[in-house]
């Protein structure tokens, strides 16, 4: 299965039925702006997550959401989003978290198509509504503190700060203009910086894998031990997470959301600088 489709494809599957269009943006007003026809629009903030525990989306609440989609447990879903899509790498991990077979982001995301001068819509899509079955959470997507930690003090996998290189070494604690910040700054002690945005092309789409890979084995990260990815607070870090597990096909790579938003807060941990 091929989860990384063009915007030709996206286009020329408008009106296929068995699939759904979702985008997913930093910027959650883009999608009233004008979105691929057809598209449903996903807010990271308030529909992507657990609004009152800090978390991922609850199972019921992905049900819901994915059925008001008009999406069932067979639709093709197809992501994308602004900013390269980190937030619709962030919700293709969420989907596959909970066990949806045929994810695909669109490569190049909403740059691309917008480059292209693709045909855009203003009117919301009138999906009619399914109803979805979600499995119960896939965790070895997945990295929790408690994981971090003892990664730390074994040293049992490669660790990717995928963050830019200022918030890698500590010079600035978020990228600007963004609001959800850490008490210090620097990394996890062991990471190797490997920022997300070498992953991508000028137009927003992926490099091959080849060049990806390239770039991870100059860092160490080779694959032959676990790998787990973390950013500020998950969504970058779930752009170099498909890269790796998906272009690269590694196996044992997982996501940790909680990523410097969290180690960064946390009494007692170990940080390291430059």
């Amino acid at each position: 299965m091929n989860v990384l489709v063009s915007t030709d494809w996206v286009n020329e599957h408008l009106k296929d039925p068995s699939i759904r269009i979702a985008e997913v943006d930093v910027d959650t007003a883009a999608y009233d702006q004008g979105h691929v026809p057809g598209a449903v629009g996903w807010n990271w903030t308030t529909q992507l997550c657990d609004t009152l525990v800090r978390d991922v989306i609850p199972k019921a609440k992905l049900e819901e959401l994915l059925g008001n989609s008009g999406i069932d447990n067979n639709t093709t879903v197809v992501l994308y989003g602004d900013n390269n899509n980190w937030f619709a790498a962030w919700a293709f991990w969420q989907l596959k978290l909970y066990g949806h077979l045929d994810v695909r982001i669109m490569d190049g995301g909403r740059k691309k198509w917008l480059a292209e001068g693709k045909p855009l819509s203003n009117d919301a899509p009138g999906a009619q509504k399914k109803t979805y079955k979600a499995k119960d959470p896939d965790n070895s997507l997945r990295a929790f503190l408690p994981d971090v930690q003892d990664v730390v003090k074994k040293k049992s996998a490669a660790l990717v700060d995928v963050r830019s290189p200022a918030e890698f070494t500590g010079e600035i604690l978020a990228p600007p203009g963004l609001p959800e910040t850490c008490q210090r700054g620097g990394h996890i002690p062991g990471a190797k910086s490997m920022p997300w945005a070498k992953l991508a092309n000028e137009d927003g789409t992926f490099k091959s894998p080849a060049e990806i890979k390239a770039l991870y084995d100059g860092v160490g990260v080779t694959g032959d031990k676990p790998i787990i990815s973390y950013c500020r607070i998950g969504e970058r870090s779930s752009h170099s997470w498909f890269a790796l597990k998906y272009l690269l096909g590694y196996k044992d790579v997982r996501n940790y959301d909680g990523s410097w938003t969290e180690w960064g807060n946390l009494v007692g941990a170990p940080v390291e600088k430059p």
